[in-house]
């Protein structure tokens, strides 16, 4: 059992270090950026190559804040993107010239910092506090992966019709096809058109769409259409899920239900058709047994892009 005691010793010195570091300030280290830009840039140096995406979960912001910031800092000549392989969602965070001299001069400052604290301190006690410190902080972040793992065991997968589904399901795609790859109301509305038209044969055996909740709210979705195709083949259809829950092995999960679900049918083959340069869902689909089996250039999503047929055959 932790004292209380001890607790109330932590907090007392962790607000004291927060005060005595200028984390309470609009800006920190010298210059004219805030606390959460000022860990941007530290970041972005230490890992070299890192997403926007990855730096939000890094750093526990919100997307919209997260956004706020990197648009500041590229704005301000600190940061640029540059696209991450062939997927044009994935662009890496680097820092230019004049944010590698930024990032040096806060690295100066903080040093300063620590090392006139340390000269109050014995050498004896100076490891001490370091390893004191390094063990706290390894603490917190085991915490913080222990939320994240929770927020995705406290996703709901559901089956089938929910009110507000239809909507729901053409905003997320029309929202998301729009800013990362602009995709415009041609695609909006051939996603509207098809998902309306399934939605009518639903309750058929071969049929089912499966919807990842949060707070009752749909945040993701994925669905077999086993009529389309003809030949006992399933379609995987209209898989998304909303970019503030990626990251968290919900997508992962959506995606084992549909595949189960094709393997209790026995469906000859599960197709489902994309795009060249979605990496990441790419690596997904692969994971389950899909391979790539066509490419070829096409414009069904209302702009010229490489299409690809992916295929899983049946499980022997």
């Amino acid at each position: 059992m932790i004292a209380q005691d001890t607790v109330e010793t932590i907090r007392k010195f962790s607000r004291i270090m927060v005060r005595e570091l200028g984390l309470m300030n609009p800006t920190l280290a010298a210059t004219t950026y805030s606390a959460s830009a000022v860990h941007a840039l530290l970041e972005i140096e230490n890992h070299k190559e890192i997403t926007a995406v990855e730096l939000k979960h890094l750093l526990g912001l919100e997307k919209s804040s997260i956004s706020r910031m990197l648009n500041k800092l590229n704005e301000s000549g600190e940061i640029k993107e540059v696209q991450k392989g062939t997927d044009a969602r994935y662009k890496s965070l680097q820092l230019t010239d004049q944010g590698l001299d930024t990032v040096k001069k806060i690295n100066n400052y903080a040093d300063k910092q620590v090392m006139d604290a340390l000269n109050h301190i014995l050498i004896s006690d100076q490891k001490t506090i370091a390893q004191g410190l390094k063990f706290y902080a390894e603490a917190l972040v085991a915490c913080h992966k222990e939320k994240a793992l929770q927020l995705g065991q406290n996703i709901e997968i559901v089956s089938g019709y929910r009110a507000g589904m239809i909507g729901r399901m053409i905003e997320m795609h029309g929202t998301y096809y729009s800013k990362n790859y602009n995709f415009g109301h041609f695609f909006e509305a051939k996603v509207a058109a098809s998902i309306a038209e399934f939605s009518q044969r639903i309750n058929r055996d071969c049929n089912k769409i499966w919807l990842a909740i949060h707070h009752d709210q749909i945040i993701g979705s994925v669905a077999i259409d086993g009529e389309d195709l003809n030949n006992h083949e399933a379609h995987l259809r209209w898989f998304i899920l909303d970019e503030d829950y990626q990251g968290y092995g919900i997508g992962r999960k959506l995606l084992n239900e549909a595949i189960n679900f094709c393997d209790q049918q026995a469906f000859s083959t599960v197709q489902l058709w994309t795009f060249s340069g979605l990496d990441a869902a790419r690596k997904l689909y692969e994971s389950f047994g899909f391979k790539l089996v066509k490419e070829c250039a096409g414009d069904q999503w209302g702009k010229t892009v490489l299409e690809q047929q992916f295929t899983r055959k049946k499980l022997e």
